[in-house]
């Protein structure tokens, strides 16, 4: 039994889920978002999205609790947006964009200028005294995710200084170094 794929998914004012075929679109004030489905029924019923599977065989059981999150992370997409935010820890690392490229100063004898898609919506924040961040949103979980993790991967937090590219509140596990 899947405790997550049993829950219904609440549809909150302004929002709309319809099913064609094996696709789902969740649509609300932010944007829209499709979904394609198999191995599990999906059916919406008094404000609600209800996921079922026809068997208990194994790959059904992985399919169920998968697209119940899926469709929990469109339906919370496009009525609330997700955002993920990073931090750029070291000396001289900075963060600037105009509009949609990104400009990361992050060490090499070079500047690293990233192009985000449309969907993507950036602000850099350099305050003096603190680490420059970078916040993303969108009403999509899945690309905020995989643009945040690129951006990570420039620059990846050492164990020794801790010094690189962390999400917010991200705890990095530190190694002591040469002992003398």
């Amino acid at each position: 039994m899947s405790r997550i794929g049993n829950n219904p998914i609440a549809i909150p004012e302004g929002a709309s889920v319809e099913i064609q075929g094996n696709m789902i679109t969740a649509k609300g004030k932010l944007g829209e978002l499709q979904q394609e489905f198999s191995h599990v029924t999906v059916k919406v019923e008094d404000g609600e999205v209800h996921v079922a599977r026809p068997s208990d065989s194994k790959t059904h059981k992985a399919m169920h609790g998968l697209y119940r999150s899926l469709i929990h992370n469109m339906v919370a997409g496009v009525t609330e947006g997700w955002t993920k935010e990073l931090e750029l820890v070291g000396v001289g690392y900075r963060a600037s964009n105009q509009g949609q490229k990104l400009d990361l100063a992050l060490g090499f004898s070079h500047n690293i200028v990233l192009e985000l898609p449309t969907e993507v919506k950036i602000e850099t924040i350099s305050e003096k005294g603190k680490n420059p961040i970078i916040k993303l949103s969108s009403h999509d979980k899945q690309l905020v995710g995989q643009v945040a993790s690129k951006i990570r991967s420039f620059r990846k937090p050492e164990p020794y200084k801790g010094k690189g590219v962390r999400y917010v509140g991200e705890q990095i596990r530190r190694k002591a170094g040469k002992s003398a």
